[in-house]
Formats: structure tokens, C-alpha cells, sequence
């Protein structure tokens, strides 16, 4: 099994090679060129596993794993990393950060794991546990690593309890900012209320970025019934009055429950 899996991907790695040197298309591409396209096959992936797609899954994969091929390539070229290097990169870290299995260190559970992974990375020469954190990522994950994050340093809530009333204290300053009709200082507050939501989210075991996707896609799903129903009844939405659509808002709920 391991020499069929080692044959595969050096075959991968064999058809990289020919194609940056004889495909036109290939050979123009940069980092910075294929920065978005990665960004483009990650969230692909990311589609695939909300939706259980194991076929999707398998075949994004393997464009992820083609594009860090790429970008190793062009390292080389470059003559800034080996592939080789990369990959004993990744090794290394893994098994430095992992002294529980590679060491003699003991742990109880995975917080201790974490708590240990943070340890290590300052004394790797982090200036501080969030700078782990990318700033790309995206507001609502990004809030959710920060929260874990500070986890491990023990800046926490003792309990859901008063994680949730740290949610109503939020709303209420958030209220109190509509009364006075101050914009900034709305935004500010409706800010602080959904970090203090995702907040509660990881209490639940709940993974924020996840379930708003799924029910972004809920919605989709009911809309176009919306617009589909409509369109049987020969009309648009736009004729419709919102007491009409929602009534069939409703009856597609319903329906829906029922399959």
C-alpha cells in the first residue's frame, strides 16, 4: 500500500514537472497568479465537506494538492525551497510540537495538547498567541481562532451561562446605540455582539462559519422553491405581496419538514 502511494504521487509530481515546462499556460503562472485561484479550489473543498460530498471531497483534494506542487515547483525555481525541504519542513514541526508522541511529555486530553502546542510555538519566537492567527481569513473564523487562541493561554469563561449573558449585555448596548442613533458606535456594538455569538457558538461545540453555510444554503434552497411555486401560479415574485410570499414561504417550510 505505501509503494502504491508513494508511486502515485510521485507520478503527480512527475506530471507537474512536464506540464510548468511544455504547457504554455503553466509555464506563465506565478505564486501571486495562482494565489486566487487557490483561494478559489480551497473554498471548493470547503463547499464539498458542508454538503458530505466524499466524491467532491476526494477530487478537491487532489486540486489542492496539486497547487501545492505548484507552488513547490516554482520554488524551486526560484531557488528558495526543495519540495523535499518542504515536506521534512512539515515533519519536523509536527513531531516538535508533538512531544506527547515523540517525547516524554504526558497529556490528560486535547486542551492539554493545544495548551502545549501554544507553549512550544512561543518559544519558537512568537510574539504573541494570536500571531498565529492569518489576517486574511475570513471575519467569523478568523473571530473563532482568536477566541480558541486566547483559550490556551487561559483568558476564558468559566461556563456557557456567562458566556450568554455577556451575549444579552452585548444586545442590550447594542439597543441602547439604535435609541441614540449614533452609526459608529452601532456598528461597533453589533460588531461586539456577533463576536460575543461566536463566542457562545464554541461553547455549544458549534462551528459558527459552518452552520450559517448551511443555513445560507437552507435558504437558497427554500427561495428558488419560493420563486418555482410562484412561477407555477404564472408569477413573479415582484407581483406578489409579502403576505402572498410568505404563505408559500411557509408551505415550502412545511413541505420540507414533511420530506
Amino acid at each position: 500500500m505505501n509503494n502504491q502511494i508513494s508511486d502515485a504521487f510521485l507520478r503527480l509530481v512527475k506530471i507537474m514537472d512536464e506540464l510548468r515546462e511544455q504547457c504554455p499556460w503553466d509555464k506563465k503562472q506565478t505564486i501571486h497568479t495562482l494565489r486566487p485561484m487557490t483561494i478559489e479550489e480551497t473554498y471548493e473543498l470547503a463547499d464539498a465537506i458542508t454538503e458530505n460530498d466524499w466524491k467532491g471531497i476526494k477530487e478537491e483534494l487532489g486540486d489542492v494538492l496539486l497547487h501545492v506542487l505548484f507552488y513547490s515547483k516554482i520554488g524551486v525555481e526560484q531557488q528558495q525551497f526543495t519540495l523535499e525541504e518542504m515536506i521534512n519542513g512539515i515533519c519536523e514541526k509536527l513531531i516538535i510540537r508533538h512531544p506527547h508522541i515523540y517525547g516524554d511529555v504526558q497529556v490528560n486530553d486535547e486542551e492539554d495538547v493545544k495548551k502545549n502546542w501554544e507553549k512550544i510555538k512561543m518559544k519558537e519566537g512568537k510574539k504573541s498567541v494570536l500571531s498565529g492567527v492569518p489576517a486574511s481569513l475570513p471575519a467569523m473564523v478568523k473571530a473563532a481562532r482568536i477566541q480558541e487562541k486566547a483559550k490556551q493561554v487561559g483568558f476564558e469563561w468559566e461556563n456557557k451561562e456567562d458566556v450568554w449573558k455577556k451575549v444579552e449585555e452585548e444586545i442590550g448596548e447594542l439597543q441602547e446605540a439604535i435609541v441614540l442613533k449614533d452609526q459608529n458606535h452601532v456598528e461597533e456594538e453589533f460588531g461586539d455582539v456577533l463576536f460575543s455569538l461566536i463566542n457562545y457558538a464554541r461553547f455549544l461545540q458549534v462551528d459558527a462559519e459552518g452552520v450559517l453555510e448551511k443555513t445560507n444554503k437552507k435558504f437558497i434552497h427554500r427561495f428558488e422553491q419560493m420563486e418555482s411555486a410562484a412561477r407555477k401560479a404564472g408569477k413573479n415574485l415582484t407581483d406578489l405581496s409579502l403576505e402572498e410570499m410568505d404563505a408559500i414561504w411557509n408551505e415550502v417550510k412545511k413541505e420540507n419538514r414533511n420530506s
